[in-house]
């Protein structure tokens, strides 16, 4: 069972710049795709960027494009999203993501989430 642990949340001023990251228990290699999510006060999770599993593609909301970058590091079983230019919208808690498939079986696993406040 791997587990999944974020950090690097906090409180910044709006135009500043986090890098969240979140470590694996275990090997992140076998990982089809890993992704960060987000889900603020009162609203929806929803998903804010994708990485492959060879990390040469990527996928990211419209609203986060040109200002988040997420990476892997297959060797370190960690996944990083990099945060700039950051809005007071962008206020959430973030939550990572993985999901591999093993026998024909999906399984899914997420962090605990780090909060993440942008101040006007």
């Amino acid at each position: 069972q791997v587990q999944l642990v974020e950090s690097g949340g906090g409180l910044v001023q709006a135009g500043g710049s986090l890098r969240l990251s979140c470590a694996a228990s275990g090997s992140i290699s076998s990982f089809n795709s890993m992704d960060w999510y987000r889900q603020a006060s009162g609203k929806q999770r929803e998903l804010v960027a994708r990485i492959t599993k060879s990390g040469f593609r990527t996928h990211y909301a419209d609203s986060v494009k040109g200002r988040f970058t997420i990476s892997r590091d297959n060797a370190k079983n960690t996944l990083y999203l990099q945060m700039n230019s950051l809005k007071p919208e962008d206020t959430a808690v973030y939550y990572c993501h993985a999901g591999k498939t093993m026998n024909w079986v999906p399984y899914e696993y997420w962090g605990q989430g780090t909060q993440v406040t942008v101040s006007s």
